[in-house]
């Protein structure tokens, strides 16, 4: 008889309706978006900090150049010397004072430029304070061998170069971006799916061969059946989290963003750092129309369908694993040895997608890494929005399943053997005779 779908529902009852399973489930989306908030309220109260910067300009050519921001007042001090500029702007708690010692020359005038502050500067103040002084001392070393300056201006040409493959689709900087975005999202979140839920996994079958409940329940049922439920069950139970996660935490930052009128984009991730800079210079109407034709030219069927053919694929291929070593100790301290071995074509998988699928996600390396079935289901998920053939997508498919079936039969032969083995930790060699049983 098959008890498959008994154990599955016995398993997902169980992880649904335990304690410390509702408090997380519940607890997390908060604790993350108030982790959120706070660093959202720190980097606006930040970024509204006013800042005063006195200037000392002895040349008397540079004190113009600087023009007030929203966040950074400019004081030009005249017909003072050096230590009374100092001391007025302790006493009136300015950020720092900016010196521009006199030279004979503009040559001379760059060794010359010093910033006194009571405390470390911000690097970003000073590489501004560079870029001004820079610009400014440039124009002036033209003007002084006869530029004309507003010809220079009139004469600079920005490039954006227009990107289209050879059958005449066109894309873009912002385009890449998104695929970029979608790739790396998706493959972190399997990584992440796996390390959670695969470890959730083996402590259940840890707990239930150290309370010898594993005994009476192998009784009527196979070892096989078993596992595939317990992997099944917890599939389940996880995602339920993670959908209760979702929703739970959209309402919770709608909330925050409402009710205390924090501006959560004031946590920027490197996505969207990427689409700022790659968008820099456009109107917004064009940034607009920008986002909306990279979503338009997104495969948004085929990234659906894979993702959830590799989602499935890559978490069932580990838990099997997970299941097997569970079975095979008898505490958590004992499946290091066993864990990290498994860990790393995971860990490899998620490097090569950020480093070398960004790169180049056609090249040889990406490719041969997207058929690997240990790292596929992530470099894979990563190619696919970069545009990859269906015939590839699914030979890396078909290897990842032929894996994954071949993964359960070994893993069920030590499941059999190992959940019933007590008081000993296993070598590998000891594996491997299990495995031949």
């Amino acid at each position: 008889m098959n008890h498959l779908p008994l154990i599955i529902k016995r398993e997902y009852l169980t992880k649904v309706k335990n304690k410390a399973f509702i408090v997380m489930t519940i607890l997390s989306p908060v604790i993350l978006i108030a982790l959120i908030a706070v660093v959202a309220y720190l980097s606006q109260v930040n970024n509204d900090k006013v800042r005063t910067i006195a200037i000392l300009d002895e040349t008397g050519v540079l004190g113009q150049t600087f023009e007030d921001t929203e966040t950074t007042k400019y004081k030009v001090l005249e017909h003072i010397e050096l230590e009374a500029a100092k001391v007025l702007v302790r006493a009136e708690e300015d950020y720092g004072l900016l010196y521009v010692r006199e030279q004979s020359d503009v040559d001379a005038i760059e060794g010359g430029i010093t910033f006194f502050s009571e405390e470390s500067p911000s690097l970003s103040i000073i590489s501004g304070l560079e870029g001004k002084l820079e610009k400014s001392l440039t124009n002036l070393k033209l003007l002084q061998e006869g530029v004309d300056l507003n010809k220079i201006e009139s004469s600079k040409i920005k490039v954006n170069i227009a990107q289209e493959n050879f059958s005449g689709e066109t894309t873009s900087k912002i385009e890449s971006v998104i695929k970029l975005a979608f790739g790396g999202a998706a493959g972190y979140l399997l990584f992440m799916f796996i390390i959670i839920y695969g470890n959730m996994i083996m402590r259940s079958v840890i707990e239930e061969k150290t309370s010898r409940v594993i005994e009476v329940i192998i009784s009527s049922v196979k070892p096989i059946q078993l596992m595939l439920g317990k992997i099944i069950g917890t599939s389940l139970a996880g995602i339920t989290q993670f959908i209760i996660w979702i929703i739970l935490g959209s309402v919770l930052m709608f909330l925050v963003s409402s009710i205390f009128g924090l501006d959560m984009t004031q946590v920027q991730t490197p996505q969207q750092e990427l689409v700022k800079h790659s968008m820099n210079g456009q109107p917004l109407s064009e940034q607009a129309q920008s986002i909306i034709t990279a979503f338009y030219h997104l495969p948004i069927a085929n990234l659906i369908f894979a993702f959830v053919l590799f989602f499935i694929g890559g978490y069932l291929l580990y838990s099997s694993m997970y299941a097997a070593i569970g079975a095979a100790v008898d505490n958590e301290t004992d499946t290091q040895q066993f864990v990290f071995p498994l860990l790393v074509p995971l860990i490899l998988a998620v490097y090569i997608g950020f480093f070398t699928v960004i790169e180049d996600p056609h090249g040889m390396v990406s490719r041969v890494f997207s058929f690997i079935p240990l790292t596929s289901p992530v470099v894979m998920l990563m190619r696919i929005p970069f545009g990859v053939p269906i015939w590839e997508q699914l030979l890396s498919f078909l290897l990842l399943l032929g894996t994954f079936f071949l993964t359960v039969w070994f893993a069920a032969k030590i499941y059999r053997v190992g959940i019933l083995m007590y008081g000993k930790r296993p070598t590998y060699k000891e594996l491997i005779k299990w495995i031949k049983y």
